[in-house]
């Protein structure tokens, strides 16, 4: 018996990010930052709030494009504190332009969060849901990392679960058909 991994529905915009985006390897630096300060919007809030709002966080921060936000200011987050169709936070809007500015920094942003699982998705076999951490050792070592170089909102939950939706661990249940399949990419 097949059943999808048990978070992701009954809403389309769910389903549909389950089964097409959620654990399929992302090797692109830029997409990579944007799930990365998505993940840190995301937190005391449920997922599909932002995925619901990411069209609009995408016309908000520039389609997420590191090297113009890196040179916002004030005016800037003054701008986004008063956007309805984003989460109006100003720590995660200020650490959102800082994030920015540390992932310029970086010389290849996906070669150094790829290489902490030696650039191949980690394969995980779970059967249930309740089997998945919300955090291990590998997402506080990246979160700590992430902090050194600069990042903010970037705690191990947050972290483990930028590494599942971006693929670099696959963390479907087995019983999903999605896990089959991208237990073989990479």
């Amino acid at each position: 018996m097949t059943e999808r991994c048990a978070w992701a529905g009954p809403d389309k915009i769910y389903l549909d990010y389950h089964d097409t985006e959620w654990g399929v390897p992302e090797y692109d630096s830029r997409a990579l930052w944007e799930k990365l300060i998505l993940d840190g919007f995301q937190a005391g809030l449920s997922w599909i709030t932002i995925l619901k709002k990411r069209d609009n966080f995408r016309a908000a921060f520039a389609g997420f494009d590191p090297a113009v936000i890196a040179t916002w200011g004030e005016a800037d987050v003054t701008r986004l504190l008063g956007d309805p169709g984003i989460i109006r936070h100003r720590g995660k809007i200020e650490a959102t332009i800082g994030n920015a500015r540390a992932y310029l920094a970086i010389p290849d942003f996906s070669d150094w969060c790829w290489a902490y699982v030696d650039g191949t998705p980690l394969q995980t076999h779970r059967a249930d849901l309740a089997d998945v951490p919300a955090s291990t050792p590998l997402s506080e070592r990246v979160s700590k990392d992430l902090k050194k170089a600069g990042f903010r909102f970037c705690g191990p939950t947050i972290v483990y679960a930028w590494m599942q939706a971006t693929g670099m661990i696959n963390d479907h249940i087995v019983t999903c058909p999605r896990h089959a399949p991208l237990a073989t990419s990479g």
